[in-house]
């Protein structure tokens, strides 16, 4: 699987709280919105088992 581009609308200042955030942890907003699904994803699995990919 390759890596995929994805657009999204987002409310100016969420976008700019997102930013504050990355900023702290020493990273791109980017970055911290695949931790951010990251994290959501493995919290689903843990309650409901592996999600399976088709």
């Amino acid at each position: 699987m390759g890596i995929k581009s994805v657009s999204i609308r987002i409310d100016e200042t969420m976008l700019h709280k997102l930013h504050f955030v990355a900023d702290y942890e020493g990273r791109s907003a980017n970055s911290q919105v695949n931790i951010l699904i990251w994290d959501c994803i493995q919290k689903f699995e843990k309650e409901h088992g592996e999600i399976p990919i088709k």
